[in-house]
Order: structure tokens, then C-alpha cells, then sequence
């Protein structure tokens, strides 16, 4: 894993992948400090992380493009399935050499608390908890990046199925206002769900059958219980828009709210997607 760790972060740094993820990033948080920790004089930095971790939907596809896509493009894939070291070993070192990307420009940021605290009264622990939310949200979503990466060789694909995930996931709130709160619309929408969940367990796991059956049992299940009581779906899908969208729990986090759940959250997505990303390239081993 060392090994792996180490040729994936001399490769970003002989790239400009880590210079402009880093320069974007501090850029992007810079201007809102100035913003509104200097004209505006508001001494509450949270709000700076607030508005800047929309640049993640747009960064983080970029960031993690390449990482997996690329090897599959040049086949460069097969020397990694040829060492002596097992898949998860191989994701989680690419995984850390992108977390030591996001930290390097992090460990610039988390100086700003401590300076603007010269010139006015900000609230260290209110501003350094938010920090390590948004260093977490970055993680979680770096691992989404990943295993995107890992289901196509085309680096523009990965990058546009990631922006357009991590967009929708940004906006689900707000988009949550005006999908439908009626019980039906929930059950068709949570049916379509197990349909690509079906897909997704046949395309890691290459067992159509397994894919199928799961897929049956979970939308049996769904139907029988709405046809037992449906007024457990009311409202459900604005609900769920809300409760899985990584934004939002941060938004908590900035407005003075430690939630340690939002913390659980992130480090549970992190090991989905990591886990997915480790099953995506096991298919492809024993293919």
C-alpha cells in the first residue's frame, strides 16, 4: 500500500492535478474570506467553509478523474492486479495520496481562524470544528469520486457523471421542495432505486442472478407494505432527499451545531464507496 501511496502522490505532484486542485481551492476560500471576514467584518470563518464547499462538486470530479479510469484506459490496470498486494491495499493507497491533495491547501486554511483572531473576536472552536466537517466532507466525497472512477475508462465521463452527482446531492434540498410528497410518487421512485441497484450488484458482482433476485425481493417487499399502509410513504421521498445529501449535515455543522452524527455520516460513506471501489476492481481481477 506504501508503494502505491507514494507512486500515486509523486504522480499528482509531476501533474498539475495537485497545484490547481490546491491553488482552486484556496482561491475559491480566500475570496470568501475576504469577503466576509474583511469588508463585510464578520468574524464568524464557518460561513466561509459554508459557502466554499459548493467548489467541491466541481473539484473533486476533476481530482479524482483519472485515478482509476486512466489505469483501465491504458491497461496499465493489469500490472496493478499483478503485484503482490490486494485490491484493498491498492484503493486505499490512491485514496490517501488524494487525502494528503486535500490536507496540503486545508493546513494553509486552518491559519486564517488564528489570524483573523488578531484583529477581532472569532470563535476558535465554532470555526476549527466546521474545518474538520469540511476536511471529512471532502473525504466522503473523494471516495464517491473514486469509485466513479472505477466504472469507466473515459477520464471526461468520470468528471461529468461526478460533477452532476455531487450538483444534485448539493441542491437536494432544494430540489426536495418540489418532487412529489404522495405516497405512489415514493414507491415509484424507491422501485426505480432497486432497479439501479440491481444493475450496479450485477456489473460488480457479474452474477445477473443475484442482481435479480435482490432486486425482486427488496420491490416486493416495498409494494406489500404500501399496499398494507400506504401512508408510511407520505412525504417519504422529500424526506430522503434531505437526509442523504452531505451539504446539508455540514450546514449544521457551520451554524454552531457539533453533530456527530453528521461525522458518522461521512465516515460511513467513505467506506461505502471505498468498499464499492474495492468490489469494482475485484470483478475486474478475476475477469
Amino acid at each position: 500500500m506504501i508503494a502505491v501511496f507514494k507512486h500515486e502522490l509523486r504522480s499528482h505532484f509531476h501533474s498539475l492535478t495537485a497545484y490547481v486542485f490546491g491553488a482552486f481551492l484556496l482561491a475559491f476560500v480566500g475570496i470568501w474570506a475576504m469577503q466576509y471576514n474583511l469588508q463585510s467584518a464578520v468574524s464568524n470563518f464557518e460561513y466561509v467553509l459554508g459557502d466554499s464547499s459548493l467548489i467541491f462538486a466541481v473539484l473533486v470530479p476533476i481530482l479524482t478523474m483519472r485515478v482509476i479510469a486512466e489505469e483501465r484506459k491504458q491497461k496499465t490496470d493489469q500490472l496493478l492486479y499483478a503485484l503482490p498486494i490486494s485490491t484493498v491495499e491498492v484503493v486505499l493507497g490512491k485514496y490517501l495520496a488524494l487525502l494528503v491533495l486535500l490536507l496540503i491547501p486545508l493546513a494553509v486554511i486552518s491559519l486564517y481562524p488564528l489570524l483573523f483572531a488578531q484583529f477581532g473576536d472569532v470563535y476558535l472552536p465554532t470555526s476549527y470544528g466546521s474545518l474538520l466537517a469540511f476536511f471529512l466532507l471532502g473525504a466522503a466525497l473523494i471516495a464517491v469520486g473514486v469509485f466513479i472512477s472505477c466504472l469507466t475508462e473515459n477520464q471526461g465521463m468520470a468528471a461529468g457523471i461526478g460533477v452532476a452527482a455531487m450538483l444534485l446531492n448539493y441542491f437536494s434540498v432544494s430540489l426536495s421542495e418540489y418532487v412529489s410528497a404522495t405516497a405512489l410518487g415514493s414507491v415509484i421512485t424507491i422501485i426505480v432505486i432497486f432497479l439501479l441497484l440491481g444493475f450496479l450488484i450485477r456489473y460488480l458482482t457479474h452474477n445477473g442472478n443475484v442482481a435479480y433476485w435482490v432486486s425482486f425481493v427488496l420491490i416486493a417487499v416495498t409494494v406489500a407494505v404500501y399496499v398494507m399502509d400506504s401512508s408510511l410513504f407520505e412525504g417519504l421521498l422529500p424526506k430522503v432527499m434531505e437526509q442523504l445529501s452531505l451539504f446539508s449535515r455540514f450546514t449544521v455543522v457551520v451554524n454552531g451545531v457539533f453533530d456527530l452524527t453528521a461525522i458518522v455520516y461521512y465516515l460511513t460513506v467513505l467506506g461505502f464507496f471505498l468498499f464499492l471501489s474495492v468490489q469494482s476492481l475485484e470483478k475486474r481481477r478475476y475477469n
